[in-house]
């Protein structure tokens, strides 16, 4: 079976927002999701979270909890695994440093924001709500 994995990080601030980043292919509508991308050869699903969020929002982060694992059939890929962590940031500021320049803006919602926001991934939209409410903030630079 061809499996693809990746890791996503979910950060939330001192004011309980949520780290996202707004993100699309030039001739697609861009859509928000939270910093998240693919697992490369060698490189752990812990690893693969602490390259994206540095990618994706120019923080460095430490990973924590594990909270979520999404599994769904592909379009290129049999299957899809997400691994969804808790991150708290330890360094860095807010910059776009993503290779492949997919990333268009990086910023902190609130939960009435993430209601309301375009989702690259709508299914998500519950779990990261219920992340808003279940988690305390961890150490997240505003």
């Amino acid at each position: 079976m061809n499996v693809w994995k990746g890791a996503a990080g979910v950060c939330i601030n001192s004011e309980g927002k949520l780290l996202m980043i707004l993100q699309g292919k030039p001739h697609e509508d861009k859509k928000w999701s939270v910093p998240a991308g693919g697992l490369e050869a060698g490189e752990t699903i812990e690893e693969c979270c602490i390259r994206e969020m540095a990618e994706e929002t120019g923080y460095s982060a430490e990973v924590g909890e594990k909270i979520y694992v999404k599994e769904q059939d592909g379009d290129e890929f049999d299957r899809v695994e997400v691994h969804y962590f808790l991150t708290t940031i330890i360094d860095g500021e807010m910059k776009i440093q993503d290779p492949d320049g997919l990333i268009h803006d990086i910023a902190w919602k609130s939960r009435d924001e993430l209601e309301e926001l375009d989702l690259c991934f709508p299914e998500d939209r519950k779990f990261l709500l219920n992340c808003l409410e279940t988690y305390q903030p961890l150490g997240a630079t505003d």
